[in-house]
């Protein structure tokens, strides 16, 4: 794993490098003084995993966060405590407090590591397509959901709900990127705010299908293709 150091402080800049290089399967990239230089670098270069500090002039480390690519890790460094919940809308592996402890960032580190793996696998579940399953990330951890087990998936702007027989998982994608992660046999879309595993609806007429007594609207752009695909054609429903 790769990573790059952002700090607007020379010296933890320094002490980060070092506590890093007690560090195993992880290179140093770069260091940068500026969030605005290392956007620069990414556009010519792929990180995995980025140490980033907040309070920085011009750019902070909250607003650089916002800029970056989806698959690259962040693990905070700050000295400032009363960031920590809001990092978690970045889906930060971390948030380590100044003077960084070496255990909390070996154990940082790690995490991230397993994150990356994870993140590696669905990936390759997702191109191969051979696995009944994909990695959701929810409540600071990834969930393993098997497609068999989810009932409907509800959009929420650039959050879903997945819904599934035991749970409801909340995490940060709009349901476009999530139907195009779903078998195209048994899901689909209903309506621009639902996708339905078509296997557990029980009912429906025009305007509604029942899931396990929830009822789902059927959106108007959507009706020709679920009666098409759902009922093979059979059903002209007026």
């Amino acid at each position: 794993m790769n990573c790059i150091i952002i700090d607007d402080e020379p010296l933890a800049r320094e002490e980060l490098q070092a506590l890093l290089n007690e560090v195993s399967n992880i290179e140093i990239k770069a260091k940068f003084s500026s969030a605005i230089k290392a956007l620069e670098f990414l556009q010519e270069n792929d990180v995995d995993l980025i140490f980033l500090d907040i309070e920085m002039p011009l750019l902070n480390g909250l607003e650089f966060a916002m800029q970056i690519p989806e698959k690259t890790l962040i693990i905070f460094t700050t000295a400032y405590a009363q960031y920590a919940l809001k990092s978690y809308e970045f889906d930060a592996v971390d948030y380590l407090l100044k003077p960084i402890d070496s255990n909390r960032l070996d154990k940082a580190v790690r995490k991230a590591m397993l994150y990356s793996e994870l993140l590696l696998e669905q990936k390759n579940t997702i191109e191969s397509n051979t696995h009944d399953f994909l990695f959701i990330k929810a409540d600071r951890r990834f969930h393993k959901i098997y497609f068999k087990d989810v009932w409907f998936i509800e959009g929420l702007k650039d959050y879903v709900i997945i819904h599934t027989k035991n749970q409801k998982l909340i995490t940060a994608m709009n349901l476009k990127s999530m139907h195009q992660k779903l078998p195209v046999e048994s899901f689909l879309r209903v309506s621009k705010s639902y996708v339905v595993n078509l296997d557990y609806i029980d009912s429906f007429d025009n305007h509604t299908l029942y899931v396990n007594e929830v009822e789902i609207p059927l959106g108007e752009v959507y009706k020709k293709d679920f009666f098409d695909k759902y009922s093979n054609g059979s059903l002209n429903i007026d």
